[in-house]
């Protein structure tokens, strides 16, 4: 249980800390979402470092759970289907909101960023809502 309140804390210090020096180094905003928007509508000259932040992302994971299987364990019972239209609904949410909870959250709570805090304050209080009412229609059942 300690050990494990460690390591998420050591991560949520490391994401911070990458957050701060990507912008502090490259003047961006590490927000995922539009980190990636920008692959998909490229501009000269911006593909490259774009393309590598996501390709690291990728590769940190699957050396992860390549080192460390037993970490990478999916509980979900749901369908390949079901998941997929959950993340299409989590895209058109990113950008109706302007970015992702790691562009709002860390990113724009930490630059006291008015807009940040409303979209953080909005996705966080949906979130809370939303699994209380699932388990709440489930008979309590998670």
């Amino acid at each position: 249980m300690i050990t494990s309140v460690l390591d998420e804390l050591a991560g949520g210090a490391l994401i911070g800390l990458s957050a701060s020096l990507f912008l502090l180094l490259n003047g961006r905003i590490a927000g995922i979402s539009g980190i990636f928007g920008g692959l998909l509508k490229p501009k000269a000259g911006d593909i490259g470092w774009r393309a590598a932040f996501i390709g690291g992302l990728v590769l940190a994971g699957l050396i992860f759970a390549l080192t460390a299987p037993e970490m990478v364990v999916s509980t979900s019972t749901r369908s390949t289907g079901i998941v997929a239209l959950a993340g299409v609904i989590v895209g058109f949410g990113v950008r109706l909101g302007n970015g992702c909870t790691s562009g709002h959250g860390v990113c724009g709570l930490s630059r006291v960023s008015r807009r940040s805090i409303v979209a953080t304050s909005v996705f966080m209080g949906t979130g809370m809502l939303t699994a209380s009412l699932f388990q709440l229609l489930n008979g309590g059942a998670g």
